[in-house]
């Protein structure tokens, strides 16, 4: 599974691009959504790179995402309490199945699909949202590091 975040706002950005976001629910700056590796996906993340950074999320980081930051309808918290009753199964072990792609968050019912995430703490990379990654930057894919940026942002 990937773990795609939203790096820009709003301003100056393509149509095509904006819909594509909309589509992965990633509606605003600093959103993130997590969504199958697949073939149409990485596609989708090639058109809209300039404007995200994604890379593979391990099931520690999800656990903290889902604990922290997991919502249900009326901004309401998602409990483990809540998880266990719906579900019958612990936070951790939904984590690990959807991070091995073997269940969906579509599991858990009520559970809001993106996660409101805050700035990083201490900034982003050093070459800021204009650069690539691979240019020390932050857009574009990450990889493995995504869960540091994933645990500065919780």
């Amino acid at each position: 599974m990937l773990a795609v975040v939203r790096i820009k706002g709003k301003v100056n950005i393509k149509k095509e691009a904006e819909k594509t976001m909309q589509l992965l629910r990633l509606y605003k700056k600093h959103h993130c959504s997590i969504i199958p590796a697949k073939k149409e996906i990485i596609g989708m993340l090639k058109r809209i790179e300039r404007y995200v950074t994604w890379g593979e999320i391990e099931p520690h980081t999800l656990k903290l995402l889902l604990e922290k930051r997991g919502r249900l309808p009326g901004n309401k918290r998602l409990t483990s309490e809540y998880v266990k009753e719906k579900t019958g199964k612990t936070i951790e072990e939904i984590a690990k199945e959807v991070a091995e792609a073997k269940a969906e968050l579509k599991a858990i019912p009520g559970l809001k699909l993106f996660f409101r995430l805050k700035p990083p703490s201490k900034g982003f990379e050093r070459y800021g949202i204009k650069k690539p990654y691979s240019m020390g930057g932050v857009f574009g894919y990450r990889g493995k590091e995504i869960n540091s940026l994933l645990e500065k942002m919780i």
